[in-house]
């Protein structure tokens, strides 16, 4: 019992010093300017709406007629170099320009977890899961490669995320990460104006709606005890890491709104 408790304080001791720390770091919050919420959330939404709904139409789609990745490898490429064109006002991260993105053993568990990817820090090696939907895969690789890039906290690796897809050139990862933007305002407008989140949904092209049906249907299927145990678990994990916790929205929202709304 000795012998675990000191192997257990080790690794803790270990993982702080190769990823731990990290969460000490400046929130990215306080290095935009405060903007209105209310003010410009339906104004954004609408924004990302129409960009998805023409990003659409350059990608390819399977038999069904739901988005299908093309070429995985172009996307992780762009990754990496849209990793230097992020705002110098956010902090100086060193980009990695390696590629270090790789389908996760475990895809099978992963998709009845809810967890999309994870980056391990003593490997410094972005793990995702396969099977996803497509039209999350994309944005998945942009988030943990915002981990790689040193950023600790999820909702911040979310934002870094969007800076790396939004003016992607490859339709894909920009398709990905408008959907995921789009979602992200919804959710956090469902509980404000129900009415206007199933207006925005009505307005989905019929290719998006295939592939919000599509990634529905991977949800049911995988739904359980399996997923809701790992949500509170990574749940409290985040909270004890100095995040708030897995099912919020804001902290994203409120990164997007300060950097997305012009100064009047």
């Amino acid at each position: 019992m000795l012998m675990m408790l000191v192997l257990l304080n080790i690794f803790y001791f270990i993982y702080n010093l190769f990823w731990g720390m990290l969460y000490f770091q400046k929130p990215l919050i306080e290095k935009l300017s405060p903007k209105s919420k209310t003010e410009h959330l339906k104004e954004l939404t609408l924004k990302y709406l129409e960009l998805a709904k023409e990003t659409r139409t350059w990608v390819k789609e399977d038999r069904n007629g739901v988005f299908k990745i093309d070429d995985l490898k172009a996307v992780e490429a762009e990754i990496l170099s849209n990793q230097y064109t992020i705002p110098a006002l956010l902090g100086v991260k060193t980009p990695t320009a390696i590629q270090a993105f790789k389908p996760s053993l475990f895809a099978q568990v992963m998709s009845y977890t809810g967890i999309l990817g994870y980056y391990n820090p003593f490997t410094a090696e972005a793990q995702y899961n396969p099977k996803l939907p497509p039209h999350e895969l994309p944005f998945t690789l942009a988030h943990e490669s915002a981990h790689q890039l040193g950023y600790a906290r999820e909702q911040e690796a979310n934002f870094i995320g969007y800076l790396i897809g939004k003016n992607a050139r490859n339709p894909e990862l920009r398709y990905s990460t408008e959907y995921f933007v789009l979602r992200s305002l919804l959710n956090a407008l469902t509980a404000e104006d129900e009415t206007f989140v199933k207006n925005v949904l009505h307005q989905y092209s019929p290719a998006m709606k295939r592939d919000r049906r599509a990634a529905k249907i991977f949800a049911e299927k995988h739904e359980g005890a399996v997923e809701n145990f790992f949500g509170i678990t990574n749940d409290l994990f985040l909270k004890s890491n100095r995040q708030d916790g897995s099912i919020t929205y804001s902290y994203f929202v409120d990164l997007l709104l300060r950097y997305e709304t012009p100064p009047k």
